[in-house]
This record gives structure tokens, sequence and C-alpha cells, in this order.
């Protein structure tokens, strides 16, 4: 059955939520989350809590001893930003990471090959071998390929260790696993000899997970940063920055390009903003519409801080001349999106793959009589983050490969959807209502919002 009406006593918290917005966005200071200093120290805390966490449990649970994660300057491994301290901004040179399981008394080795110790948390060990000052072809070559007598450091490290299996990020499915260049191993294999090389395996879930993992002292922040757009979004979605009859939607995206880099702060898309109008196809509309009253209004936004990432679609409803309200046929549009996030929190928990997560919610979603489709993704690190896809826009039968992760506790992602009504006040015309929060599956397997989700219009008077 498709959920009707919302009940008064729901719309009142709504309201009081959407005000809360805006309580919070008028009140941040000019720094919403502290200084750059202050910033980075949390982050440092974060980073430590998380190799010390989560790296043993990852290494162990896919049965590998050793992992060695090498990266030169300005060609970073995806994994670089879950590894490093939020004052190192490149690998210099070359860097090698060598993760070493000495067993649970002794846990993780970490070493950090020609880079710094991050504050601590690496031991730093660098070569003292010069590289050769050779003249004619043979300088020329050494110049070329500075820093590969840190190989020879790693094949000592790895000598000294004896591993009997070594992870290496190499994938044919995920990006964020395939950091290792093709030049780094060629190098690497070069130098170890296949002794070494016979030990290396290609393990997907290892990296994924390093990057995908979350923390709940990273949550507290994480709902700072959902606050800051809601309060964002009410913000844009108000008479304070739309007039009727004259305000572009180019001038919203612009709007929050500009707000959010005046806060110190950044975003990691450019934002969406949209528009749907009665007996007005999209076409009629164009690319940059003004928008006018009676409006539905759609924004795709989201902010980047503390290497933490927001991903957010609200729609907002511009208020013809008395109507204090949007028609209750846009209402319930927006209440069957809600639907379509309830069934998604019932269909995800761990163990589950995101295409088992999408069949199952779009199974419900068609025996509802909802018309609409599922793309959610995970979020964190990256916007489009580290883990489990639950369908894509064109694939709604599934994701081969990167649909295939299992959904983990401690996992975040974005609830992205939409969901197609007929509204009745419009003549029956579809509106098209898509929604995107992010949301956590906490340590107890179960999905929790970060914040709230959307179940009321902004409105625009």
């Amino acid at each position: 059955m498709i959920h009707r009406s919302l009940t008064r006593a729901g719309a009142l918290v709504g309201a009081a939520l959407m005000l809360m917005g805006a309580d919070v966005l008028a009140q941040a200071p000019v720094r919403p989350f502290g200084t750059l200093r202050e910033q980075a120290e949390l982050q440092q805390q974060w980073l430590a809590r998380r190799l010390e966490a989560h790296l043993p449990m990852l290494m162990r649970k896919y049965g590998v001893d050793m992992w060695v994660i090498p990266m030169r300057e300005y060609n970073e491994d995806p994994t670089f930003s879950s590894l490093v301290s939020p004052t190192t901004f490149a690998a210099r040179r070359r860097t090698i990471y060598v993760f070493y399981d000495r067993g649970p008394d002794k846990g993780i080795e970490r070493l950090a090959l020609g880079g710094s110790s991050q504050g601590g948390l690496y031991e730093a060990v660098r070569s003292t071998k010069a590289v050769s000052t050779g003249v004619g072809k043979e300088a020329g070559r050494n110049a070329e390929l500075w820093g590969d007598q840190q190989w020879q450091v790693l094949k000592e490290v790895v000598e000294a260790r004896n591993p009997r299996k070594i992870a290496i990020n190499s994938s044919r499915v995920f990006a964020f696993s395939d950091g290792l260049s093709a030049g780094e191993l060629e190098g690497m294999s070069e130098a170890l000899g296949s002794t070494w090389t016979s030990r290396f395996t290609k393990i997907d879930g290892l990296p994924l997970e390093l990057i995908a993992l979350r923390l709940p002292e990273e949550e507290a922040t994480y709902r700072k940063l959902q606050d800051l757009v809601w309060g964002l979004i009410d913000e844009m979605f108000s008479n304070r920055v739309i007039t009727p009859g004259v305000t572009r939607t180019s001038d919203l995206v612009w709007w929050w390009r500009q707000r959010v880099n005046d806060l110190g702060i950044g975003t990691w898309f450019q934002p969406s903003i949209g528009a749907q109008r009665q007996a007005a196809t999209d076409d009629q509309l164009g690319d940059d519409p003004v928008i006018q009253r009676g409006d539905v209004l759609w924004c795709d936004v989201g902010i980047t801080a503390l290497r933490l990432n927001t991903d957010t679609q609200h729609n907002a409803y511009v208020l013809k001349d008395g109507e204090t309200e949007p028609p209750a046929g846009l209402r319930q549009a927006l209440a069957n999106a809600n639907r379509l996030q309830d069934i998604v929190f019932e269909e995800t928990r761990p163990g589950r793959t995101g295409n088992e997560v999408l069949a199952g919610s779009l199974a419900k979603m068609k025996a509802e009589g909802l018309d609409g489709t599922l793309y959610s993704h995970p979020i964190g690190m990256h916007g489009h983050g580290a883990g489990t896809l639950f369908g894509l826009w064109d694939y709604q039968d599934g994701v081969p490969g990167r649909g295939d992760f299992p959904v983990s506790a401690s996992m975040w992602f974005s609830s992205e959807l939409q969901v197609t009504s007929a509204v009745p006040e419009w003549g029956g015309q579809k509106v098209r209502i898509a929604e995107e929060e992010d949301f956590v599956v906490g340590p107890d397997g179960k999905p929790h919002w970060v914040r709230v989700r959307q179940d009321r219009f902004h409105l625009v008077k």
C-alpha cells in the first residue's frame, strides 16, 4: 500500500527540523568546523584510531600478513588519504607503505619507506644508498628512475619478515582497489624477484574496506556537516535568495558555490538545480528557467570538510499567491519517495550485497505500486565512495562486480533514489521527486539517518 498523507504530528516535527537547520546556519561561526589546526588535530585522532582498529581486523579478515602500497608523488594510491595525516598532501618522490602482521600480541607493524612517520604513526625508513652520479646514458637512466633504491629497502624488509601472502592493490573491478600503477608494479617485481612476487595476491576488499569503514567519532562530526547542509539548503530555497519571476536556477547554482566557499569549505561536484512546472515539459522549461510561483524545485548539493563529503537532494515548492502549503498531490508525491527510502532501510543489512539490496527494494516498491528507481552509493572519504552500489540509474537489474560487494557495519551510504507520481492538481501530470540523504549502517547492523530525511517541502513564499 502507498503511504498516504503525513500525520499532523509528523508535519510539525518536520517543520521544526527545517527551522533547526536554518538556526544552525544562522548561529554558525565564520569557521563552522574550527580552525584548520583544530580540524587537523581531530583528523589525526581519527587516523590513529582507524589504523589501530580497522587495519588489523581487515588484514586478518582477508588472510594476509603483509600489505605493500607503493606510490609516487601526484600518482597516489586511492588509499593515500586514508593512510596519512591531514598535513600530508602528496607522496614525496616515492613512498612505500608496508604493513606486517606480527600477530595478535605485537600487532601490525607500520613502515613508511621514503616517507615520514605521519606524527608517530609509522616507522619512517629511508635509504642510505645514493643515486648514481655517473655520466652519459646511465646518468640519464638514474635521473629518470630516481627513488628506485627504495625497492632495495623494500626487498630487505620483505626478506627479514618472510611473509606468506603479500597483498597488492590491483583490481579489474574497483577503482579504489586498483592503485598500484603499471610502473610501480614493474619496478617492485624486478627488485623483489620471483620468490616474493609469487606471493603477491590481489584482494579487492582490503583497500576497499579500509577506505570505507568509518568511526563513531567521525559520525558525530559528520552530523554537523549535515546540519550545515540543511541550513544552507533552507536558506537557498527561501525568499532570502529567490525572487519568483526574477531568479534563475543557475543563480542558485552559483549562490551555493559562493556561499560554501565563503564558509571556508569546499564541494566535490558542481551543484545541480532543476524545476518542474505544471503544463510544462523539460524542453519547454529549458536548461536555465526563471523560477515562477507554483514551481517544484530540486537540488543536488554537497560539501567537503575534514576529508569528509556529503551528498544531498532536496525539493522545494514556490507558493502561489494565497497558498500556505503545496497541493496535496505534491505532498503525496514526496511521501511516496519517503516510502522508497523506508524500503531501502528495510532491505539494507550487513552481509547482503548491493545487488541484493537493489533487487529486494525494487520488488517491494513495485508490489506497493510505486514507480521509481534506486541508485544509491557509498560515501565518506569520497563522494562516490568505496563500497557496494545499490544500482545505477541506468542499471536497475544490478551492477555486475561493483554491486556484488557486501554491506558492512560502519559503512556510510547516500540513499539516492526517485519516485514519479501523478499529481491530480496538475491534471495527472507526473512529477519526479528525487531524494538523497546520507545514512550510516551502525555497529548494530541497522541503518539510521545521519541527521533526518526530508519529509516536507522547503517553501519559497
